[in-house]
């Protein structure tokens, strides 16, 4: 599956150990480095990617929107000097950055004060994205290219998605998807697109708490040998620290989600695993989700998620979760 070669770099890296994160089904998502909820301190930035490349993280999840270019710009910087074949870098098109007057920016410009995004499905939106992000990663290629949250169906069949595959046919990119917070959209777009896609990247529905790509996403992506990558698995805090970070999709949490996840969190702590422990790992037990991506902003950040791996997760403790996000329970 191109998918899965598109996560693996071309020459495995030097740094990490056999005892760090699996690099086969980890990446750092790198939103928050794009000031994503608070600003981070360019020098930060740089080193939670380094710190990620230390844990032994080699697959790095971008865009324009996050931080209308910053966090592509932060990520680029990063990784200069990294043997680019030891990581892959995943980035996503469908929209565009523009100023504060609502024009679009200089080839590998950002946004800058009151900059913003919009959607473009176009052939050429996707061409001139991808032409910016390359510019700000500083890199002549990505390994995996999404779209990023369509909201037109129609009009991405007719543009985007055409433009996807004729970049992967000439090798600018090894594998192409889409990435999404709504499932019915994606689903669509693996049904139509004639098995083209190469991964879906569900975001914050193949969690503990919301399981709902599972009903329809997920069977219809292993139809058609479309590979799945997880994200948002903290949906956005709830999920990470129920009491400090009590968001659910970057809105206050409902108080049944928050029971939940406190629930989910006690019993996590009488197993010995934190609750942002069991829901990185979680997605991976789920048929058909091959990697997990997760956002960090510091390098203790990445640690959370690195160590993750290595938590002996008993099964009981899976049921019992499983327990909890049933309805009504």
């Amino acid at each position: 599956m191109a998918f899965r070669a598109a996560l693996r770099p071309l020459r495995p890296g030097s740094g990490g150990s056999a005892a760090t994160a699996a690099t086969s089904s980890s990446g750092l998502g790198c939103a928050p480095i794009g000031n994503l909820f608070t600003p981070v301190a360019d020098g930060d930035a740089e080193a939670t990617v380094g710190h990620a490349l230390e844990r032994g993280l080699r697959f790095f999840d971008t865009a324009p929107h996050y931080g209308e270019g910053v966090s592509e710009l932060r990520l680029g910087r990063a990784l200069a000097g990294v043997d680019r074949d030891s990581v892959a870098i995943a980035t996503k098109v469908g929209r565009v950055i523009v100023d504060a007057d609502g024009a679009p920016v200089p080839t590998g410009g950002t946004g800058g004060p009151g900059g913003t995004t919009v959607g473009d499905l176009s052939r050429d939106g996707v061409l001139r994205s991808l032409e910016g992000s390359l510019a700000r990663l500083g890199t002549d290629r990505v390994d995996l290219l999404y779209l990023h949250d369509p909201a037109d169906v129609d009009e991405a069949l007719r543009g985007a998605v055409p433009a996807l595959l004729e970049l992967r046919d000439q090798g600018v990119v090894r594998a192409v998807g889409v990435g999404m917070g709504r499932n019915a959209p994606v689903a669509r777009l693996v049904r139509e697109s004639a098995g083209a896609l190469d991964v879906v990247m569900p975001a914050g529905r193949v969690t503990l708490l919301d399981r709902s790509a599972l009903d329809d996403l997920l069977p219809a992506a292993r139809e058609r040998g479309v590979g799945v990558i997880a994200a948002g698995v903290y949906n956005s805090g709830v999920l990470a620290d129920p009491v400090a970070a009590p968001f659910f999709d970057y809105h206050p949490a409902s108080p049944e989600q928050v029971d939940r996840a406190l629930r989910m969190a006690a019993a996590c702590d009488a197993a010995g695993v934190t609750l942002a422990a069991a829901a990185a790992r979680w997605p991976l037990r789920v048929p058909g989700v091959e990697a997990v991506v997760v956002g960090a902003r510091t390098p203790a950040e990445v640690d959370v998620f690195a160590d993750a791996s290595d938590a002996a997760v008993p099964d009981h403790l899976w049921a019992t979760l499983d327990a909890i996000a049933r309805p009504g329970a």
